[in-house]
């Protein structure tokens, strides 16, 4: 037989981020319907104009997340299925945490430098590497990225101050 995954304390029940997740969702869709009456959602003379598809989006976004939101808050009280287990969500968190930090050092350190930063991060932590596998790894593949991109197709990355310094 099944038995409990544990008790409430050790859980998370799913109303907080159904809740939370369709807020962002709204406010995501009130910034594209707002941008999209910006650049014109109307006809023009050779068809739509740039708003008019993002518009019918963001609508049909802020009404699907607006039914989440409603239907959650409408069971607030008697909804008690689990989302996750708290020691689950600590897993989820030593992913998350690090990308999140990576994205933001993306802009003030470039994406190459963020890379090596992030690859690095993972292999000895999580994958257990040595020092000199992991930083052959993290120099080696935004190294990649930059010749196949900036060199090969190119497409200009986000660089920070020591691609400056080198003069990219």
């Amino acid at each position: 037989m099944n038995e409990p995954s544990g008790t409430p304390q050790d859980s998370v029940r799913v109303r907080w981020p159904e809740a939370i997740v369709a807020v962002l969702l709204q406010a995501i869709a009130i910034a594209v319907i707002v941008d999209s009456l910006r650049v014109g959602v109307g006809w023009a003379d050779d068809g739509p104009r740039s708003g008019y598809f993002p518009f019918i989006i963001g609508v049909l976004l802020f009404s699907s997340a607006t039914f989440i939101l409603v239907s959650q808050l409408r069971r607030w009280s008697t909804d008690r299925a689990e989302f996750a287990e708290r020691a689950q969500l600590g897993l989820v968190m030593q992913m998350a945490v690090p990308i999140a930090l990576y994205v933001g050092a993306i802009a003030v350190l470039g994406l190459y430098v963020a890379s090596i930063a992030l690859i690095s991060w993972f292999m000895i932590r999580h994958g257990k590497y040595r020092v000199l596998p992991s930083a052959a790894v993290a120099i080696g593949v935004p190294l990649i990225c930059f010749l196949v991109f900036e060199r090969w197709f190119l497409v200009p990355l986000p660089k920070g101050p020591l691609e400056a310094a080198f003069g990219f």
